[in-house]
This record gives structure tokens, C-alpha cells and sequence, in this order.
């Protein structure tokens, strides 16, 4: 087992108390294999072991203590599971007992009776005596002075856990591995960044991250690290941003007559001065003769699709067919009744595919689109297939983006083989600012951030299941007004393992509830020619009730429906309950969503109750959201390439971000080459991770 050249590379079984078998184990466990990885597996919380207690200073609520003394009195306890060890350890002012249910044999051989040890646990009073189970013991070095600092906490498996490999077997092992390596850690940001912010070196935030020796140095070392964490993958992001716009020619629209012809004589209502302010940015890139990529966020009802079919019509102006790819069927089936009605009224024929098309429909669809008699398609993921091909397309719109993935868009991209279609990317999750800079940060991105006029805030309560009564009673007086509900569940069928409101039992409850009212079904399970067949019952108000899954999170536009009743609110994420909500609204009247829950709520929950009763701006829920959840698969960042994030924390640390980007964008506005003597250090480390689009704290 020989070590790499490179120093960080070196095996991890070479630092201190790992060796082959336990190194064996934190590769398989953590992915820890090497020095590097080692150093780059942050502690997760710190345990402040400044203060030294005494026995006559533990208090009631006290978290943890350390303290130092003699142990004595060694005795073994009860039998079966409630077997346990205990010593006597006093310190002078008091005594405090030390319980050990786990490792027995080992504390039995390893502890010397008046030996002095340091302990470190949480203290709990029984009646006037002290105790600590499972504290943490170390040997007291005569004539070694005590040693104040914040000891790391590093996050662990039960396997590890049960091979007795515990936080201090990493500690141990980093300082170790730092005793070798720190002054060969490279910094890997300017001078002149490290002096406007005051970031410490790389190698000192490494160190103080770790074995910080005190709260200041450790805060330091967190901000220097989250900043170069979010710096190069914002570097990143812009650098691939600037080439793509410098170097890849898109098709150009310079007519617009099609666009004349729909303000002038077919659109009836005015767009709002966001959705104009959208299409002038999006003209602008369409005639500029490179590629399109383009994001375009706006709430539930602020009008995305009709700025979409205004930027489909430059495209079919100019000889270019487009496609539009929608999630769901619901969805798809939405957008191409929508966007024919406007389409017949310029002579513009709409196609339509989906996974329940049928083969002779398929046919026809084909042939109209590689012969360019189709000029606009709509459809789900069935337009990726293979058989789909296109006379000449030249714009690719795709709506609810986040469900799709990186390489389904490359996909529909290489559907025009002569030149790149431009690419217009739109959502109706709102997203926070700093996490659209990290996942979107290569795309250009415009924002509807109003509604249309006449619609009014969503009135959004919170009633508990012993309401219920009271919330039948509105939803009678608003059948009796002529409007039209839905009521939506988490499951469809009931579960023995859950508590929770399922469709069928709430379909059959509804029933009885609201005799003589017709009702609507709508889940995952049905068959799609089903789900059209009920929801077009719904829209036409045939049925009154609408019960459902959340199936019609998205895609459903019925102005009338101006109630949404989710049942198990608890159960459902921020985003999900505003897209639930953004149901209605969708008309001129009052519309009312009512949440449901149990009394038990944890404060998470509560927050995100709350939140929904406080404000109907998704952009304001968004960011709750990320702060209660993290980024994760907020927003389908799996599938979005983003870097891995150790340390920065998007929910938390937006100011970083800012200064990170903003240094980034003018490092390379500067020396786009990074070939200026101060900018060696990134250029080093770009050179040394190469694209690999992970871990841009690397070390080494």
C-alpha cells in the first residue's frame, strides 16, 4: 500500500489510530479514502470544551460538561440489558457518576481506578446526586496544561459506530493528517480577494475548521471556506455562460408580422408590463443571432404561457417550427387547447402528442412535422422519442422545467442538426434568487413578477380536523353561490401504516356530506383517457366537487373553482401546497384555500402553515421553503448539475453567494483567459480539478 505522489492523495489508513481496516471501512462508509477527503469532511456541529467545570458548579439544563477528577469506586450492575458499569469520579468539590451500558469489557481494561481522566457528557440530577451515561474520557497528562477548544463533531454511521470508529477517531486523525500537510495546503483565491473580504489563507481556514480554538476562528474559517466553495462553482457557471452566448449561433427572427397580427386584432386582455418586459428581453435574444437559453419564472397565474406563445410565434414567422414539452398530460392537454384557439384565429396549425396518442394520430403528427406543415407541437416526453423529427425546428419551450432533466433538453436541442434551437425554460415554482444563481447560473433569467389585473389575493386559512363541521358549512354556502370545489388528498388508497385522509374514504365522505351535489375523481392510477373525461366534467361544471390527488398540482384552469380544501396539509412541502393553491384564483371571484390538519404539528410545520396564511407571493414562500428544507431536490437539483455543496448552506448564506458571483463575473470580465499573475491561484486549482463539476473546495 504505497501512497500516491501527491501528498493528499495518500491513503487514509497512513494517518494516526486508522489503519487497513478501519481506513477499509470510512472508504465504504463516508467516501473517505484519502488525506483530501478527510480534510474536506467537515464536523457538522462543535462542542465548546473552554470552560473546565467543577462537580459544585452543574446545574439543572446544563447541555454537556467537562470536568476533571479521580475516578473511584468501579462497580458492575444489574443484569440482561440493564447490565452497566459505573465509577465514582471526584474532582474535590463533588462527585459525579460515571454509566456505561455499552463496551463494558472494554472501559473495564482500559480504566485505572485513582487515575485522573477529563470527562465529558450531559450532567442529569437524581435528587442530590450527579450522573453521565456514556460520557466522553480521556487521560489527564500530568504536568500537560488544559487545553481549551471547540472539539468537532463529525457525522457518523451506526456501522462505524458499532466498529467503536467514534468523532474522536476522526479528530485524532485530522490532527494527525494537518501536522503533515498543512503548509503544503495551496490557497487557491487573489491576494486581492482574500484582502477585500478578509478571508483567512486556505490553509488556515482548513485547520480552524476543524480544530478551531475558538468560536472566532472558526467562524472565519466557515465564511473563507463557503466563499471559495460558491466562488468557483459560480466561475464555473459563468465561464460555460459567456462561451456558450460568444460562440454558438442560434436561428434568427427578425419578422414578427404573426405578432403584429395577435395584438392588433385576436389577444383579449392587455398584458401586464412584467409579461412585456419579458418578451422584449426574449426578442432580443432572438435576433441577435446566438443561442437562446433563457429562464423564465412567474407565479401561478401571472401569464407565462401566453409570453411563450408570443416567442413560438416569432419563431413560426420566421420559417422555424416550435415545440412546447409539458410535464403531465393534464398539463399538455391545457396548453394546446389554449394556445389553438389563438393559433386557429393566425392560421397556424397545432399538433399534440402524448404517451396515450394513438399510433394512427402518430402517424399524421409525424408527417406534418418533418414535412413543416405542423409549426407548433405540444406534448410530454413523448416528443423526445426518436421517430419525432422536425423539418426545421428552431425553439424549444419547456414548461414546469424542473421536472425534466439535464439531458432530456440536450435531447430535444439536437432535434435541429443544421443550427442550435433557442431554448426557452419556464416555471411556475418560484425560486429563490440564490438558488436560481447556483442551479441556473449559465442561463439568462427574467421574472413575471406581477399578476394580471382584477385578481385578488387568495384567502388562505388553517382550520384543524375538529373544524370540520364549520368548513362544510362554507363549502355549502359557496355550492350555493354557484361555485365549484376542489378537495384534495395524500393518498388514494387507504394505508395501515398511515393515519392520513385517503381519496376513497374522503370520495365516500364528500358523498354523504353533500347529497344530490354531482362529484368529480381524479389520481394517478386512472388511465389518462379517464382523468381528461373527469377533469373536462370539472371544467365544464357538470360536477360541482372535484376530489383528487395531487394529480392537478399543475395544469388545471377552472376560473369558477374558487375553493381548495387540502386535507393532511402537514403532510405536504411549501411548494407543493402553493401550487395546490395557485388552483384557484383564476378568476374574477373570491378564492379561499382552507388547510387541514391534525392538532400535532411540528414547528417546521407550523412555519409552513403559517407562512401559507401569511403571504400568497411564491418568490417569499420559495425562500421559507429553501430556508426550512435546504436546496436538496428542491428543485430538482439532481437532475441540474449542480456542484455539490460541503459547507454553503443556500438557505442561509445568500450575502456570500452575491459576493462570491460578483467577484467571479469581474475576475472574468478582467482576464477571461485567468492569465494575470494574480489570478494564478484559481487557474492552478481549475487546472488541478479539471471539469469534474464536483467539490470546488478541493484541497490539493
Amino acid at each position: 500500500m504505497n501512497p500516491k505522489n501527491n501528498l493528499f492523495d495518500t491513503n487514509i489508513a497512513f494517518s494516526k489510530g486508522i489503519g487497513d481496516q478501519k481506513g477499509a471501512l470510512l472508504t465504504s462508509e463516508l467516501g473517505i479514502g484519502t488525506y483530501r477527503e478527510m480534510l474536506q469532511y467537515y464536523p457538522f456541529r462543535y462542542e465548546d470544551r473552554t470552560v473546565l467545570h467543577r462537580a459544585s458548579d452543574l446545574r439543572t439544563g446544563m447541555n454537556h460538561a467537562l470536568l476533571r477528577g479521580k475516578l473511584t469506586r468501579f462497580a458492575l450492575e444489574g443484569s440482561g440489558s440493564k447490565k452497566r458499569l459505573t465509577a465514582i469520579l471526584n474532582d474535590g468539590t463533588g462527585q459525579v457518576e460515571l454509566v456505561w451500558f455499552q463496551a463494558i469489557a472494554w472501559h473495564q481494561k482500559n480504566l485505572n481506578q485513582h487515575q485522573e481522566y477529563f470527562v465529558y457528557g450531559k450532567p442529569v440530577q437524581f435528587g442530590s446526586k450527579w450522573s453521565i451515561t456514556h460520557p466522553e474520557i480521556e487521560v489527564h497528562v500530568p504536568g500537560q496544561p488544559f487545553t481549551a477548544r471547540f472539539t468537532p463533531v463529525y457525522q457518523l454511521t451506526e456501522k462505524l459506530k458499532r466498529r467503536s470508529i467514534d468523532s474522536r477517531t476522526l479528530f485524532r486523525a485530522v490532527e494527525s493528517i494537518l501536522a503533515k500537510t498543512y503548509s503544503e495546503i495551496p490557497e487557491t483565491l487573489p491576494g486581492s480577494l482574500l484582502e477585500k473580504y478578509r478571508l483567512p489563507a486556505k490553509r488556515d481556514a482548513v485547520y480552524h475548521i476543524h480544530l478551531p480554538a475558538n468560536e472566532n476562528l472558526l467562524n472565519q474559517a466557515r465564511r473563507r471556506l463557503k466563499f471559495e466553495e460558491l466562488f468557483f462553482n459560480q466561475l464555473q457557471l459563468i465561464k460555460k455562460k459567456f462561451f456558450e452566448k460568444k460562440t454558438t449561433p442560434g436561428p434568427v427572427f427578425g419578422q414578427i408580422a404573426f405578432v403584429h397580427e395577435l395584438f392588433e386584432k385576436h389577444l383579449p386582455f392587455s398584458l401586464t408590463n412584467a409579461q412585456k418586459r419579458v418578451i422584449r428581453e426574449i426578442r432580443n435574444d432572438v435576433r441577435s443571432g446566438l443561442q437562446m437559453n433563457r429562464l423564465v419564472q412567474g407565479d401561478v397565474g401571472s401569464g407565462k404561457t401566453i409570453v411563450a406563445f408570443i416567442a413560438a410565434l416569432m419563431a413560426i414567422d420566421n420559417g422555424y417550427q416550435v415545440c412546447l414539452m409539458a410535464p403531465t398530460e393534464i398539463l399538455a392537454e391545457q396548453h394546446f387547447n389554449n394556445l389553438q384557439k389563438l393559433a386557429l384565429k393566425l392560421g397556424i396549425e397545432v399538433g399534440r402528442l402524448m404517451g396515450a396518442t394513438k399510433a394512427k394520430d402518430r402517424k399524421i403528427l409525424h408527417e406534418g412535422l418533418r414535412s413543416g406543415t405542423i409549426s407548433l407541437v405540444v406534448g410530454t416526453h413523448a416528443l423526445l422519442e426518436d421517430e419525432v423529427l422536425f423539418h426545421n425546428l428552431g425553439l424549444c419551450i419547456i414548461d414546469e422545467q424542473h421536472r425534466f432533466g439535464v439531458a432530456q433538453r440536450a435531447r430535444l436541442l439536437d432535434k435541429n442538426a443544421r443550427i442550435r434551437p433557442h431554448m426557452l425554460v419556464m416555471t411556475a415554482t418560484p425560486i429563490p434568487r440564490t438558488l436560481a444563481m447556483t442551479l441556473y447560473g449559465d442561463l439568462d433569467q427574467s421574472e413575471i413578477d406581477e399578476l394580471p389585473p382584477g385578481r385578488k389575493p387568495i384567502v388562505t386559512t388553517h382550520r384543524f380536523d375538529s373544524h370540520r363541521a364549520a368548513v362544510f358549512g362554507f363549502l355549502r354556502s359557496q355550492l350555493g353561490e354557484g361555485r365549484q370545489i376542489y378537495l384534495v388528498y395524500p393518498l388514494i388508497e387507504e394505508s395501515e401504516k398511515s393515519d392520513l385522509k385517503d381519496l376513497e374514504d374522503g370520495y365516500e365522505s364528500i358523498s354523504r356530506a353533500f347529497p344530490g351535489i354531482p362529484l368529480s375523481i381524479v389520481h394517478g392510477k386512472m388511465k389518462p383517457r379517464d382523468k381528461a373525461f373527469e377533469m373536462a366534467r370539472f371544467a365544464r361544471n357538470e360536477t360541482k366537487i372535484l376530489v383528487a390527488t395531487t394529480v392537478i398540482e399543475v395544469g388545471v384552469d377552472v376560473p369558477n373553482a374558487t375553493v381548495m380544501v387540502i386535507e393532511n396539509a402537514e403532510r405536504f412541502g411549501l411548494a407543493q401546497l402553493h401550487q395546490l393553491r395557485g388552483r384557484v384564483g383564476r378568476g374574477s371571484g373570491q378564492s379561499y384555500c382552507i388547510l387541514m390538519t391534525s392538532y400535532k404539528l411540528s414547528a417546521d410545520t407550523r412555519k409552513r402553515i403559517e407562512t401559507m396564511c401569511r403571504t400568497n407571493n411564491g418568490f417569499e414562500i420559495a425562500q421559507t421553503d429553501l430556508e426550512l428544507r435546504g436546496p436538496g431536490d428542491l428543485m430538482g437539483t439532481q437532475q441540474s448539475g449542480i456542484v455539490e455543496l460541503k459547507i454553503a448552506n443556500l438557505g442561509l448564506d445568500g450575502p456570500i453567494l452575491k459576493e462570491a458571483r460578483a467577484s467571479a463575473l469581474e475576475i472574468l470580465e478582467n482576464d477571461p483567459e485567468l492569465s494575470s499573475p494574480g489570478n494564478q491561484p484559481v487557474k492552478n486549482h481549475l487546472l488541478q480539478v479539471g471539469d469534474q463539476g464536483t467539490n470546488w473546495s478541493r484541497i490539493g
